[in-house]
């Protein structure tokens, strides 16, 4: 598989589904997160990204809460983006998809005057999110039946 790929922002109805696709085959199939957890109200404003390769084919996905949706996710105040759903497709797993997004949506944040990210990470992914800078916080948690962290990252 060709490693060139790019990291938009979902503007388009084509691409948001496309995120929603790579979702449904992380999330729901190989993780067996029910349906009606992984998509949410929370979709309609978020800020969607995705990764795609040189001949369309979505690789990953992830999406910025912004405002009062944020600070519902975060308690945080509106400053802190909540940084959620990051998910990579199996066969474009170790080619840099995942900390792709990830910056891709810091910088989304960054452009909408944002001073940090938080996120929701499954304790397996702590490493991954540590790596780019991220820092645990607060106890761990279960969401959709599976151990998770918040952590933060100021931009």
């Amino acid at each position: 598989m060709s490693s060139a790929y790019s990291v938009r922002e979902a503007l388009v109805d084509e691409d948001r589904e496309a995120c929603f696709a790579v979702r449904r085959e992380v999330f729901v199939v190989e993780q067996g997160v029910p349906q009606e957890l992984e998509y949410d109200t929370y979709d309609a404003t978020a800020l969607h990204v995705l990764a795609v390769r040189e001949d369309g084919l979505p690789l990953g996905t992830g999406r910025l809460l912004l405002g009062a949706d944020a600070v519902g996710k975060t308690g945080a105040d509106s400053s802190v983006g909540s940084l959620g759903r990051l998910a990579v497709s199996r066969a474009a797993r170790g080619l840099g998809v995942g900390a792709a997004l990830v910056r891709g949506i810091e910088d989304v944040a960054r452009d909408r005057g944002l001073t940090a990210v938080d996120l929701h990470a499954q304790t397996h992914a702590l490493g991954f999110y540590e790596r780019l800078g991220y820092e645990a916080y607060g106890p761990e948690f279960p969401d959709a039946d599976m151990p998770h962290r918040a952590m933060r990252r100021v931009l």
